[in-house]
Order: structure tokens, then C-alpha cells, then sequence
């Protein structure tokens, strides 16, 4: 019993490969160990390297090192001093290739030769690494499918592969049904599936890392979306927070203004109010005093004593009628009339900006999304096209806006445009209403002279030489002429090949920081291409150079 267990440590301490106690022994990944040599040959020449026993594949070709440990333990079962184990152990058992080579109860092979097509035991295949020319035969790994390699119609080893057919064929088949096939041996049709096969992992394994990298970054954007957006909130909390507090302080001042001036006027009223009773007061007393005197007159008319009247009549005289004279004008009950349309004409202002940047900021597009390819075909583009409105708060004196502002004409005689700090004064130029964001695309149809399409920022100059599309840094311009185009950025002019055409088709990705501009005619023709970024939203726009010229941004289904 003892004995056996013995036998049993000597089997695990065992190579697979070479059936002896391990030399040098290596433990694969996978956990199995073998002779550092074994192991080595095994995967001499092989593309795909793979444990024996599991199968299991490593890429690349791992690097063994000496398992220490396990060394020490063979070292330790070699001095008992113990002979190999009983063969017994080796029968093959209803699982195990058995040797083809044994007789009666049959040793479990060890290696099967693709050559001689036979499974060979340790003892029996002892020969091919002793006879020279066995030496040079194939062995692999114990198979019971050997026979899969004789060629079934002429009993012959299949060692071709039919690349036309596809299948496994023996010589005899090449001047056969299989004569003028693309043939190659098996074994190079093996490496070279074998190095497809690697070279599709690898690709995989590529790809594999270019998404993880991909789901790492959008992990980051959705992170970095989310904070901006954090902020966002804060800071518009804080900037509505500080509205609402300017606008209670705006009434508050108010208030207090038409109470104190409330104060003063009715101080003022008052005053006058008790003057003029004080002098009503006097007017009475007089009026009665006329009266009494008034009396004694009569009297005195009727006396015939000229003396005694004479007498009498200075002192009635005396009391003169008052030579004040009251000059109060009454207005109508709109003293704070004023105010009150100055308040009126303070909301409206601020309606109108928050009215026009709550576009802006509405509009406004976060894409957490891996920028998208740019369309090859119009049918792509006309997904994201725009519908453009012109702003007439943008246009030049001399532009006409017609077709619900989509088209502009260059006039001889000036517009009636009210004065806006957003009109262009300098050139013939006008911007969309509203802002540009995300992917994007509009066509614009050409007529008579030079033609500007363009896109700018909001903040663009609109005075001065500045101001023209395509001469700052603010804006990007296609110069459209009969024969010819220019692009214009920054004052810097770049030529334009391309077939002619009235239409030109315009797409934006901001987020990826693309603009293209495009011949537009039964075919697309990409006339010139910017990458960049942008820092703000967009608007698109034309400037028109001649006299009825026009630009009509078109209707697109």
C-alpha cells in the first residue's frame, strides 16, 4: 500500500512529454509542469503555442523559468532510490490512445507519427529518436484520428491541401480529379491559416483595445459632462441668484425714489394748501368788514351834509380788495407717468436679451458621442440639414431680406432698418438668428458676382475692415466667383479647385471642429475642408460684393 503510494508521487513528478521525473522543471500558466527541454522542443517551430495536457493557447510564446520548488521535490523522490513506476500503471485505459505497436494488453501511447500514421508507446517510440531517418518524422501529441489522414480513394498518407477544393489530398489526387488545382502542402497551408489566424487575434486584440480605450475616454467625457454640468448649474443658480438680487435692489431703489419724491410733492401741496386757507381765512374777514362798510356807504349817501361825508369817506375808502392773485395749475393724476414707462422700457430691453440669448443657450448641444464620420453622400448630409432664418438686426443697409429670410439681395438704395449694435455697417454682410452647434449642413444658391458663404462667431466686429468674413480670426469664408474659389481665414487667402457651380453646400461639426464646403451639383465635390476648434457656437452667413447679387439659403427636405 505504501509502495503504491510512492508509485502515485513518482507519476505526478512526472513530464508528460518524456514520461521521466522532471529535469529543470517549468510550470506553464495553466499550472502543468514539465522537463524545461520537453517543453522547449515541443514549441520549437509551432505558430500558436499551447499547454499539451489542457490545450490551452499562449500568445506570445511564454518565458519559463525553473520552478524551484518543484525541482527540489524531484531531487528529494530521486533519493529514495525508487525504480520506475510498475507498467500497470501505464495500460492504456477506455480513454487513452493505446500503441498500435503492443501486443496483448496495450501501453497508453505517448506520441502518434504523422508519417508512419501509428501511435507509439515510450518503449516502441523509442526508435524514432534513435534511428536517423525516424528522427525526421512528425510527432505530435497521442490521436485516435489518425486515419483521418489516409486519403479514403487511394490509401495514401494526405499530406497536399487542395486550395481549390478546399480539402486534404494525397499526391496520387493531384493527377486526379484534383490535376491543375492550386495545391500546396499541408503543412504550409497550415502555417499560413495559422498566421491568419494570428494576424485576425491580433487584429482583434487591436480592436479590443481600441474600444476599451474608446469606452475609457467616453467614461472620461460622460465624467467631465457631468461636472461641466455641474457647474453649470451652479454658476447659472449664481448669476440668476445675483439678477434677482440687482433687480429687488433696482426696485427697492425705485420705491424709495417715488416715496421721497412722494414726500416732497405732497410736503409742497400742503404748504400751499395751508397758505391759501390762511389767505381765505383773510379774504372772509375782509369780505365782512366790506360788508359793514358797505352798510355805513348807504347810510352815509342818503345824509345831505356834503361835510360830514367828506368826512366819513376816507376811512371807508382805506380797504382796499387784495391784489393777490392764485396761479395754481392742476395737472392730471400722472405725476409717476414717467417712471413707469422708463421701468416699461426696461423690461422690454431685458426680454429682448433674454429672449435672444435663451436661444443661444437652448440651442446649445453636448455630444458625449465619438465624433461621427463625415457623410459621403447627399442623402447623408440632408440629415442634418439646418433651416436658416437671417437675422434683418444683422444685415448691411444696402442687403434686401426676402423668402421669410432666407435670401438676400444687394440694393442700390438703403433699406429702412431701425439702428441695431448688431448691424454690419462696412460690408454687405448678415448672419443666421440663431447659433450653430453640433453636426450641421445647409446649401446656399449663388447669383451675380462674388459671393461670400461664410460662418462666424457672434462676436464679430461689425465695423470696420475687420469685420469683413474671412479676415479675422472670428470667421471662415468661401469666395464663390463665376470660375473660381478662394478660402479666407484670417486674412489668409487659399486657392480652391473644384468644378463650378451656383450651389454650394456648407457642413459643420463643431464638436469635431470640421467644416467642409462642397460643390453642389448633380454630384457632391469637396472644394476645401477645415479642422480646428471652435470655441463657440456658430452662425451662418453671406456677404454679397455687387449689385443685385443675391444668396438664397435653400430649402432642404
Amino acid at each position: 500500500m505504501a509502495q503504491k503510494g510512492v508509485q502515485l508521487d513518482r507519476e505526478i513528478f512526472s513530464c508528460s512529454i518524456c514520461l521521466d521525473l522532471l529535469k529543470d522543471p517549468v510550470t506553464t500558466s495553466c499550472g502543468h509542469s514539465y522537463c524545461m527541454d520537453c517543453i522547449k522542443h515541443h514549441w520549437d517551430g509551432e505558430l500558436i503555442h499551447s499547454c499539451p495536457q489542457c490545450r490551452q493557447s499562449f500568445t506570445p510564446r511564454p518565458v519559463l523559468l525553473k520552478n524551484t520548488m518543484l525541482a527540489a521535490l524531484v531531487e528529494e523522490l530521486k533519493k529514495t532510490g525508487l525504480q520506475a513506476a510498475p507498467a500497470d500503471l501505464c495500460y492504456a485505459g477506455a480513454e487513452d490512445v493505446a500503441c498500435d505497436v503492443c501486443t496483448g494488453r496495450k501501453l497508453r501511447a505517448c506520441k502518434s507519427c504523422l508519417v508512419c500514421l501509428v501511435s507509439y508507446c515510450e518503449k516502441h517510440l523509442q526508435s524514432h529518436y534513435d534511428v536517423a531517418q525516424l528522427k525526421k518524422h512528425k510527432l505530435v501529441e497521442p490521436s485516435k484520428k489518425l486515419q483521418e489522414n489516409i486519403c479514403s480513394r487511394h490509401d495514401e498518407v494526405m499530406k497536399l491541401f487542395c486550395r481549390t477544393d478546399q480539402q486534404c489530398i494525397c499526391y496520387i489526387c493531384t493527377v486526379d480529379e484534383h490535376k491543375g488545382h492550386d495545391t500546396v502542402s499541408a503543412a504550409a497551408e497550415r502555417t499560413e491559416r495559422q498566421r491568419e489566424l494570428e494576424g485576425s487575434r491580433l487584429n482583434i486584440q487591436q480592436i479590443i483595445q481600441d474600444r476599451e480605450k474608446e469606452v475609457k475616454l467616453l467614461q472620461q467625457e460622460v465624467e467631465a459632462v457631468n461636472g461641466s454640468a455641474d457647474k453649470a448649474v451652479e454658476g447659472s443658480e449664481k448669476m440668476f441668484t445675483e439678477l434677482i438680487r440687482l433687480m429687488e435692489k433696482r426696485s427697492s431703489d425705485v420705491k424709495q425714489q417715488v416715496r421721497s419724491q412722494q414726500k416732497r410733492e405732497v410736503s409742497r401741496v400742503k404748504e400751499l394748501q395751508e397758505k391759501l386757507e390762511q389767505e381765505i381765512s383773510e379774504l372772509k374777514r375782509r369780505d365782512a368788514e366790506l360788508t359793514r362798510r358797505d352798510t355805513e356807504l348807504k347810510l352815509l349817501s342818503h345824509t345831505e351834509d356834503h361835510n360830514q361825508f367828506l368826512h366819513s369817506y376816507p376811512s371807508l375808502s382805506a380797504l382796499s380788495e387784495p391784489t393777490h392773485s392764485s396761479s395754481i395749475n392742476i395737472r392730471p393724476l400722472s405725476y409717476f407717468k414717467d417712471v413707469t414707462a422708463a421701468l416699461s422700457a426696461v423690461r422690454d430691453k431685458l426680454q429682448d436679451v433674454l429672449r435672444e440669448e435663451w436661444t443661444n443657450v437652448s440651442s446649445t448641444e453636448v455630444d458625449v458621442l465619438l465624433p461621427a464620420a463625415e457623410p459621403t453622400t447627399r442623402a447623408g448630409f440632408l440629415q442634418y440639414s439646418q433651416r436658416i432664418k437671417l437675422d434683418p438686426n444683422t444685415a448691411h443697409i444696402l442687403l434686401l431680406l426676402s423668402e421669410g429670410g432666407r435670401k438676400a439681395t444687394f440694393m442700390k438704395q438703403q433699406q429702412s432698418y431701425s439702428s441695431h449694435p448688431d448691424r454690419f455697417t462696412y460690408f454687405g454682410q448678415v448672419l443666421r438668428r440663431e447659433s450653430l452647434t453640433g453636426r450641421c449642413y445647409w446649401e446656399v444658391e449663388w447669383r451675380g458676382g462674388t459671393v461670400f458663404v461664410a460662418v462666424a462667431y457672434k462676436n464679430i466686429s461689425r465695423a470696420g475692415a475687420e469685420s469683413r468674413f474671412g479676415f479675422n480670426d472670428k470667421s471662415w469664408s468661401l469666395e464663390c466667383n463665376q470660375n473660381s474659389y478662394t478660402f479666407h481665414y484670417n486674412s489668409i487667402l487659399t486657392p480652391v479647385s473644384g468644378p463650378p457651380s451656383s450651389r454650394v453646400g456648407v457642413y459643420l461639426d463643431h464638436r469635431a471642429g470640421v467644416l467642409s464646403f462642397y460643390s453642389v451639383s448633380e454630384t457632391m465635390t469637396l472644394l476645401h475642408r477645415v479642422q480646428t476648434t471652435f470655441t463657440r457656437p456658430l452662425h451662418a452667413g453671406v456677404r454679397l460684393c455687387n449689385h443685385g447679387a443675391t444668396a438664397e439659403f435653400c430649402k432642404l427636405k
